[in-house]
């Protein structure tokens, strides 16, 4: 893939976007104000919306329609749930319009989750070649991968815009951009949590992280960052929350999200945490107001 075409994902995106699973969710419920907070997140001045979990490609259907300039990108659809060819015909079908702001995010998920996990490597590679072959392709330029270590930052350089990795620190997004050379996408995810009350705060972020922390693909990838059995104890250490997450005001965000542009991430997809799971709207308009969205 050129580099003008990874290039041109860059550009789409911009500096920050918006990371969140419920904006996925299905039920009829949360549907008007799933598109309502995709209509603000637009004017607000966000890049994108990563859709998280592991979203159908119809999921980002209502919050296209919804704006008129935001990207919406999968955050990540696991290729293990939908074949290839089923995947690349729903992205045919978006219409054109939608399509041009669309972004498809893809991951091989995690084996403790995934029934038949084995080779991730290598489906993926097959999973890549279904897009490739499908009657109407999903080009490299339209899709990022899900990657952690070097074997999948490789291949995200090679057949994609780029990378899309999550809960990784300042180090691993300097590794990533190494692994991935100049002119691809490094679009990392980063955790934050608005409270001036430290304790509290990391409360917040433990609770989100402990289900990640039974998840080999993660673990191993903080391993090879330095981190040890007692960081992921107890739900995770000090240390390791302070790695992976923003926790404190405004400022101490807009500096984290500082340091991951200066190791090389070109956008971060800015995930906002509250105790209570309500959708962080408030959250979103202050990081807004504090952040280099341009």
């Amino acid at each position: 893939m050129t580099t003008e075409a990874s290039g041109a994902a860059h550009q789409q995106i911009g500096r920050v976007g918006v990371w969140d699973h419920r904006l996925a969710q299905e039920d009829a419920e949360f549907q008007d104000e799933n598109r309502e907070a995709a209509a603000e997140l637009d004017a607000l001045g966000y890049g994108a919306i990563w859709l998280g979990g592991s979203p159908r490609v119809a999921r980002a259907v209502p919050l296209l329609a919804a704006t008129r300039r935001i990207t919406v990108a999968t955050g990540i659809l696991s290729v293990w749930n939908q074949p290839a060819a089923e995947v690349a015909q729903d992205v045919a079908d978006l219409e054109p319009g939608a399509a041009e702001r669309f972004l498809l995010g893809l991951g091989v998920s995690h084996a403790p989750i995934t029934e038949g996990y084995t080779r991730p490597y290598a489906k993926m590679v097959d999973f890549l070649d279904g897009l490739d072959s499908a009657p109407v392709p999903v080009p490299p330029a339209r899709r990022v991968l899900a990657a952690l270590g070097p074997r999948m930052l490789g291949l995200s350089a090679d057949r994609s815009a780029g990378a899309h990795p999550y809960l990784v620190t300042v180090e691993h997004v300097a590794q990533a951009r190494a692994a991935l050379g100049p002119g691809r996408l490094l679009a990392p995810e980063l955790g934050v949590v608005l409270d001036p009350d430290l304790a509290r705060g990391r409360a917040t972020a433990r609770a989100a992280l402990s289900g990640y922390l039974r998840l080999p693909n993660y673990v191993d990838n903080w391993r090879r960052l330095g981190f040890t059995e007692e960081d992921f104890a107890d739900g995770g250490s000090d240390a390791l929350l302070e790695a992976l997450f923003a926790i404190g005001d405004t400022a101490d965000v807009r500096t984290r999200v500082a340091a991951y542009h200066e190791a090389g991430a070109d956008h971060v997809a800015i995930q906002a945490l509250r105790s209570d799971g309500a959708l962080p709207r408030e959250e979103w308009r202050r990081l807004a107001r504090a952040l280099p969205l341009n």
